[in-house]
């Protein structure tokens, strides 16, 4: 056996968004012994899933520890990356993504949702926008789905993990998805409340949602918004590192 780790990402256009995935990745690699290398779905020339996996396989890798770099299990990606893995055999969703050609037995990991270091991560990010925690809410937002099954795995994952960023800061929190688009009315809400609103942008790296989509959304209104992402921060490889013991350990016995 020689396993080796694969991690998967969406991918984007911009450079620095691709940057700092590899950096966190680069970091994982540094603190394990067997091989790793970062991915994606699209968009990243030479470095897509079926690149990523040719690239461990021509390392005698026979185990590959796939880790879903995504923020949610609502995601339809991670849905139709497990059935082209060949992880699950009929996905939840239609997908036109065609089976990936892989010899090594497949580990599939989990992605974000509600991981106790994602809120501390999340606060940290959003913590110099606080003045008084007691008086505050921290509204994370996120992409959401328009598709019912999706969406439900998106607003489970996401409630839990503002009740873990409520528990790290002292301050209360609430989640918002960009679909169905309930941003404004949880806003509105929690001003009518009293409290003051920050708000968090539940993204992996800075972009078109954090940079147009959700300030367009928030147009007008009286909050806090902060625009930071989860990367960069030292955590993140934390968390995958964790993923890596996890889906070693069954291999162990």
């Amino acid at each position: 056996m020689r396993p080796g780790v694969l991690v998967i990402s969406h991918g984007s256009r911009e450079e620095a968004w691709v940057t700092l995935v590899d950096e966190a990745v680069q970091e994982l690699g540094r603190r394990v012994d067997i091989p790793v290398v970062a991915s994606y779905l699209e968009l990243v020339e030479g470095q897509l899933i079926q690149d990523g996996i040719f690239a461990l396989e021509d390392q005698g890798v026979t185990d590959m520890l796939v880790i879903p770099l995504f923020v949610s299990s609502g995601s339809t990606h991670i849905d139709e990356i497990a059935y082209a893995l060949g992880v699950k055999s009929v996905p939840d969703k239609e997908t036109d993504l065609e089976p990936f050609e892989v010899k090594a037995r497949v580990h599939f990991g989990n992605p974000v949702d509600d991981d106790p270091d994602i809120a501390v991560m999340i606060w940290d990010k959003v913590r110099e926008r606080s003045t008084d925690p007691s008086n505050e809410v921290v509204l994370l937002v996120g992409h959401g789905s328009r598709h019912e099954l999706f969406r439900t795995r998106w607003e489970r994952g996401i409630h839990s993990l503002a009740r873990l960023v409520a528990e790290v800061s002292g301050a209360s929190a609430d989640a918002a998805l960009l679909n169905p688009g309930n941003i404004r009315e949880k806003v509105v809400e929690w001003k009518e409340r009293g409290y003051e609103v920050i708000v968090a942008p539940l993204f992996l790296s800075e972009g078109y949602f954090t940079e147009k989509v959700i300030p367009d959304r928030l147009e007008g209104l009286s909050c806090r918004y902060s625009g930071r992402t989860l990367l960069p921060h030292p955590l993140l490889p934390q968390w995958m590192l964790r993923q890596v013991h996890t889906l070693l350990e069954p291999l162990k016995s």
